[in-house]
C-alpha cells in the first residue's frame, strides 16, 4: 500500500487537532506527527565505475513523500534533542531501452519504500523558529524488472546506509508547525530479494547517493 494513505492520516490528525496547549510548555518540544514531500534524486556514487565515453544516465529523480513521527526534548531554554522515524515512498524511476543506456543496466528500476530512524539536535533562535541538524540509519528498496528479450524477472534490491541533513522548523501556532529540510543519504550495502523460492543474495558493497529537499507540515501534542 502506498505511503500516501499514511500521509493522508497524518494530515487529517493535524487538521483536527485542537490548539489547546499548556502555556508553560517549551516551544518545539514534545511528541509530533507530520507529513513531508519534496524533490528526490538518486545516482551512482563516486566509487562507481562509470563509462565516461558514452552518454549514460547515472541518476533517477522524482517526488518523495513520507509520514513522520518524532519527539523533541527541551534541554535548557534554547537546545532541543530529539528522535524521529519516517516511512516514505518515491516516484523516481527509469525505463531502460537501447537508445538511452543507463548505469543501472536494467529493464526498469523504481524507488519504492524508504525507512529512516535517527536523531536530531536543534537550536531555538526565536519563539517561532528552530534550526536543526539530523542523522541516522536509512534503508531504501528498489523494484527491478529485467529481461534478456525472452525471459523477464522481477526482484527487489534493498540498500542500507546513513542519512544526514539540516533544516528549519517554523511554529505556525502553539501546536502546528511547517518546515524545510535538505538531506543527503549514502547507501553502501545491498541485498537482492528474489521472488518465489529463489534464495536472497548475499550482502554486497554498493555506492549510491541520494539528495532530497522536502517541505513538511505537522502537529505537536
Amino acid at each position: 500500500m502506498k505511503i500516501s494513505v499514511a500521509i493522508l492520516a497524518a494530515a487529517s490528525i493535524a487538521a483536527l487537532a485542537t490548539p489547546a496547549v499548556a502555556q508553560d510548555k517549551a516551544p518545539f518540544s514534545g511528541l509530533r506527527i507530520g507529513a513531508e514531500a519534496g524533490y528526490d534524486m538518486l545516482r551512482s556514487g563516486s566509487t562507481e565505475d562509470v563509462d565516461n565515453t558514452r552518454d549514460l544516465k547515472q541518476n533517477i529523480d522524482g517526488v518523495n513523500y513520507a509520514a513522520v513521527l518524532g519527539y523533541d526534548a527541551a534541554v535548557g531554554e534554547k537546545l532541543r534533542i530529539g528522535a524521529e522515524a519516517s516511512f516514505g515512498d518515491s516516484t523516481a524511476a527509469w525505463d531502460n531501452n537501447n537508445s538511452q543506456p543507463n548505469v543501472f543496466n536494467l529493464g526498469r528500476v523504481e524507488a519504492q519504500r524508504d525507512i529512516y530512524v535517527g536523531g536530531r539536535i536543534g537550536v531555538v533562535t526565536s519563539p517561532d523558529l528552530m534550526l536543526y541538524a539530523k542523522g541516522g540509519y536509512t534503508n531504501q528498496r528498489f523494484g527491478i524488472d529485467g529481461t534478456n528479450g525472452t525471459v523477464s524477472t522481477t526482484q527487489r534490491l534493498d540498500l542500507d546506509g546513513w542519512r544526514a541533513g539540516v533544516g528549519a522548523e517554523y511554529a505556525l501556532s502553539n501546536n502546528m508547525y511547517a518546515g524545510l529540510e535538505y538531506r543527503y543519504s549514502n547507501y553502501s550495502r545491498g541485498e537482492l530479494d528474489f521472488n518465489g523460492t529463489t534464495p536472497d543474495s548475499s550482502r554486497f558493497d554498493i555506492d549510491t547517493d541520494r539528495h532530497q529537499v522536502v517541505a513538511s507540515v505537522g502537529v505537536r501534542f
